[in-house]
């Protein structure tokens, strides 16, 4: 039996790993790796919602395949819930997460209220209909780095009910609570049904 295709318009490794740990066995899942004229779509959506669409109807359009995209964004309470859209590009256009990091810790030393939380919007099209799926990890972002794994602000983010930050978790523990986990599994589910 072969696998259905579905494109995952994404040039991070990181995240096509994570999705491809959760949706793979059942879906062939194809990225910008795979093509040979990939694209690059400019994120210029006010929200999530809004770069997640902006790139499933672009990858669409450029494959023929059913598309989604997603756009995940870091919201920190004390910071009028910044960095938001711009969580990737954060400490400026060419940064680096270690620049994203060390932009965060420093606006936020002094300040004892920590509350964050990281937010996953997918957004699937198929030429007929968009849909939205959506995950959200509660959690504080932390005075220091802990933790060697994981990818951006992983090092600094503890998920709520945890004394680990997402760096210090096992792909599959973060998997089971993160924002993208549970933005895919409703994902998964709407493409089982």
């Amino acid at each position: 039996m072969t696998k259905s295709r579905i494109f995952f318009g994404t040039n991070n490794p990181h995240k096509l790993r994570e999705i491809q740990e959760i949706i793979g066995s059942k879906y062939a899942v194809v990225s910008f790796k795979d093509l040979e004229d990939p694209i690059d779509v400019e994120e210029t959506e006010p929200t999530l919602e809004g770069n997640a669409a902006l790139k499933a109807k672009a990858f669409f359009e450029h494959t023929g395949m059913a598309c989604f995209a997603d756009d995940t964004g870091l919201e920190v309470a004390s910071l009028d819930g910044r960095p938001g859209v711009y969580t990737a590009r954060y400490a400026g256009p060419q940064c680096s997460a270690e620049d994203n990091i060390n932009k965060m810790l420093g606006e936020l030393e002094g300040i004892t209220a920590r509350q964050a939380q990281f937010r996953t919007v997918i957004a699937y099209y198929n030429g007929e209909e968009m849909r939205y799926f959506e995950g959200v990890a509660k959690g504080n972002i932390l005075e220091a780095r802990q933790g060697e794994g994981g990818f951006g602000y992983d090092p600094i983010f503890q998920p709520e009910g945890y004394t680990q930050s997402f760096a210090e978790m096992a792909p599959d523990e973060k998997n089971a609570i993160s924002h993208r986990g549970q933005a895919v599994r409703a994902f998964a589910d709407f493409l089982m049904e």
